[in-house]
């Protein structure tokens, strides 16, 4: 099974732009690999005792990077379990940094079609909500965070299903398994 403490990382985080399957990969992944799993929009959700919607609307975006930074830096900390971040996390320097000296990352690549199909009825995404050009906040925002995304020790696509995705992740973390 994969180690992780042989290629020098504590956990393995999953990245990529909203919709691009983070947390249902993640989930997956850590149950094949028995490690933990957090969501880091979940676990903001649970310190704050409110939706990120909610934070978005009563505190504004900075708003809620502080916090994102901070339960980010937190989890990433960890030992042993899969990390599924926010999308947007990664414009953070610290985390960013953190994410090279901790985790194996993963980068979930999609088509931006691909996206906005995934998330042409979501109600829960503060930067598309009361937006009517979606597809321009999409593509800005995968401008904006492309370059942080590719640097990930791995990418892979996952405009497919997750079994197609998931078979590509395993195959490659069994090159790393004893």
């Amino acid at each position: 099974m994969f180690d992780l403490s042989e290629i020098n990382k504590k956990n393995i985080c999953i990245m990529g732009l909203m919709g691009s399957g983070k947390s249902i990969i993640g989930k997956d992944l850590s149950k094949y690999l028995n490690l933990n799993f957090y969501d880091t929009d979940k676990e903001i959700e649970l310190k704050t005792k409110k939706k990120i919607n909610e934070i978005f609307e009563e505190e504004g975006e900075s708003y809620f990077r502080d916090i994102e930074e901070k339960v980010c830096i937190e989890i990433l900390a960890n030992d042993n379990c899969v990390i599924s971040l926010g999308g947007g996390s990664i414009i953070s320097k610290k985390i960013r940094k953190t994410i090279k000296k901790n985790s194996y990352s993963i980068y979930l690549q999609v088509t931006l079609n691909n996206l906005l199909n995934r998330l042409k009825f979501s109600r829960k995404r503060p930067l598309l909500n009361n937006n009517s050009n979606k597809s321009e906040i999409m593509q800005k925002l995968l401008k904006n965070r492309q370059k942080f995304y590719e640097k990930a020790d791995l990418i892979i696509n996952n405009n497919g299903d997750k079994f197609q995705t998931m078979k590509q992740i395993k195959s490659r973390l069994n090159i790393y398994a004893n």
